[in-house]
């Protein structure tokens, strides 16, 4: 049986393909980046492992600005799922975490792919898309991925459901950052204007 909670011992963060001519055209554009920003700022503060992929990024642009900063060097790919992708797969087998948590554009496409081929994966115990940190360019083709991942058995999570899962408890240091996070508006998680409250490596 799947995982159906996080833990953060075991868990790792893909970032898939959030690029600046894609990001441009898709639904929710600041609520989805701000979340990636949560997500990856979050892992940051808890050693979370973070791997990041751009899809033909000579023809779609790098990496958005508002996420550039926080992110490690891309995986260049041209395969929409990321196990196809040979670089990006070693790169995911080197990470040796079995629950891997996917965030990213689009939904439809490089997120659900790579998504199915991760739970084909025997290494892999559970495979979590997190639902407000994942966007398409039309809201009917996010919903119907969404749906076709819940009937395969993965996980369709909230940003907050990880992050206070990856916590598990109040109280610490690190709750307090991560709450500042939870907390904040989308566009000051994207100024980064949360001063020493929000997660650095």
């Amino acid at each position: 049986m799947a995982d159906i909670v996080l833990s953060r011992q075991r868990s790792a963060l893909l970032v898939i393909d959030f690029q600046e001519k894609l990001a441009a055209h898709i639904q929710a554009r600041e609520r989805t980046e701000a979340n990636i920003a949560r997500l990856v700022r979050a892992a940051r503060l808890l050693g979370i492992p973070v791997i990041v992929t751009e899809q033909y990024p000579r023809g779609l642009g790098p990496t958005t600005a508002g996420l550039r900063p926080l992110l490690p060097a891309p995986y260049e790919k041209l395969a929409f799922g990321c196990c196809k992708e040979a670089s990006v797969a070693e790169a995911l087998a080197e990470v040796d975490r079995d629950q891997w948590v996917l965030a990213g554009i689009e939904t439809h496409v490089c997120v659900l792919q790579t998504a199915a081929q991760l739970v084909q994966q025997r290494s892999v115990s559970g495979v979590f898309v997190v639902a407000d940190a994942c966007s398409a360019r039309r809201q009917y083709d996010h919903d119907v991925a969404l749906a076709r991942l819940r009937q395969a058995g993965i996980q369709v999570v909230t940003t907050e459901s990880v992050l206070f899962e990856w916590l598990e408890r109040a109280g610490t240091e690190e709750f307090k950052r991560i709450a500042a996070l939870v907390k904040a508006t989308d566009s000051e998680v994207l100024a980064d204007t949360l001063g020493p409250s929000s997660a650095s490596s």
